[in-house]
């Protein structure tokens, strides 16, 4: 069946997540990589550890933990002041380079479908002047990706089959939970990374989302 509609993951797939290197780097030099690399892993561990112990918080409360466990861990001073100016930098994230354009280019519908809290991904899509017909977070069912009522979200706003919607991420296990969910899946593989053992495949790998278009 053709694709009558693109849903887009967000963090890593549309906006780059180390972009606060460079304000990790300002208030802590030398530590700037390594604390961007250590506060997305945590983030995503606590999605996965709070959806199976049933204990939903924002991703916006998430973030903030997983930030003050990266910054403990590395034996890095946390003052409010830095909270709040890294946080504010998740509002202002970069798009990769071939975002733009891309989304431009695609046809039909598009969507993103966030792990992001409204109170985060709302404001980083306005200050990034992307357009979508629907921007759809987690935050309505109180549970995080890869869970398939997440996907389902989509089904239920662009009233449009599964096996029309394609689903674009550039995390793995992500674009696994899609497919297993049922939808077309395109993996974004900016790093050369192996298929996640998941029991699925990605129905396309690319490169780059003008691949895509």
């Amino acid at each position: 069946m053709p694709i009558g509609a693109l849903v887009f993951d967000a963090y890593g797939t549309l906006f780059d997540v180390h972009s606060v290197v460079r304000r990790c780097e300002g208030l802590w030099p030398g530590k700037g990589a390594q604390l961007s690399q250590l506060w997305r892993a945590k983030q995503l561990e606590y999605t996965w550890q709070r959806s199976l112990m049933k204990r939903y918080a924002p991703f916006s409360t998430v973030t903030r933990a997983a930030l003050a466990y990266a910054c403990e861990a590395l034996g890095l001073e946390l003052t409010a002041e830095r909270m709040e100016a890294l946080m504010g930098e998740y509002l202002m994230l970069s798009p990769y380079p071939d975002v733009p354009d891309a989304i431009e280019r695609c046809a039909g519908k598009k969507a993103i479908l966030t792990n992001g809290s409204p109170d985060m991904i709302e404001p980083l899509v306005a200050h990034s002047g992307l357009k979508f017909d629907a921007v759809l977070s987690v935050d309505k069912l109180k549970t995080y990706k890869p869970a398939p009522e997440v996907y389902a979200l989509a089904l239920k706003k662009l009233k449009i089959p599964k096996e029309r919607i394609g689903f674009v991420s550039s995390n793995c296990w992500d674009a696994l939970g899609a497919k297993s969910f049922g939808f077309t899946v395109y993996w974004i593989n900016r790093l050369g990374a192996p298929v996640e053992r998941l029991g699925f495949t990605p129905d396309k790998t690319i490169n780059s989302l003008l691949d895509l278009a």
